[in-house]
């Protein structure tokens, strides 16, 4: 019976440790932010609802955001972007899941450029893609991640009507700046 205390006891010491230990960081209020440069029109779209997850000792991550929640600052163009380019009732979400190439570790106020390879799925078309970004330990229990990237439409089969070429650009300039919890 001793022994059986013995194990049980040095179980939960090994559990609680790899717990304390654990390099998962979680954001559910992420901001993104994206540009779109046309010739007649340039405007911002953002959003503070980015979900998502980076665990550095798999070297793995998980973003996701509704893309209802993303405003530009004028009602009628946030619904003509839902309803006839995004199709948010048939494809609600953007995400990007994948690897983060290089081995992270860092100390409070250390910053690492990385690059994140992963599939990123929007408007029901998956496509392979690699982004730069920069991780900085804010502290112990904190990680701050900056990233920017492009997306081109046509990639993902959003249309643009020619009639709204000059006021919808084709490449969008995406921003991610969120600090991810422990």
């Amino acid at each position: 019976m001793k022994g059986l205390i013995q194990i049980f006891i040095i179980s939960l010491i090994l559990t609680f440790s790899k717990d304390a230990f654990a390099q998962v960081y979680k954001t559910e209020g992420g901001n993104v932010e994206f540009l779109s440069k046309a010739p007649l029109n340039e405007f911002t779209g953002v959003s503070d609802k980015l979900n998502g997850l980076i665990d550095l000792e798999k070297s793995t991550f998980d973003f996701f955001i509704d893309l209802n929640t993303l405003k530009t600052g004028i009602g009628l163009r946030d619904r003509h972007m839902r309803e006839n380019y995004l199709e948010t009732k048939k494809y609600p979400f953007a995400e990007f899941v994948g690897e983060i190439m290089e081995t992270v570790k860092l100390e409070k106020g250390q910053s690492k450029t990385v690059t994140a390879k992963g599939k990123f799925k929007i408007h029901g078309v998956e496509r392979s893609i690699e982004v730069p970004g920069k991780l900085t330990a804010i502290s112990d229990n904190e990680l701050k991640l900056e990233a920017k990237f492009t997306v081109k439409l046509s990639d993902y089969k959003i249309e643009v009507p020619k009639v709204v070429f000059y006021e919808l650009a084709e490449e969008q300039e995406v921003t991610i700046n969120t600090t991810l919890k422990k």
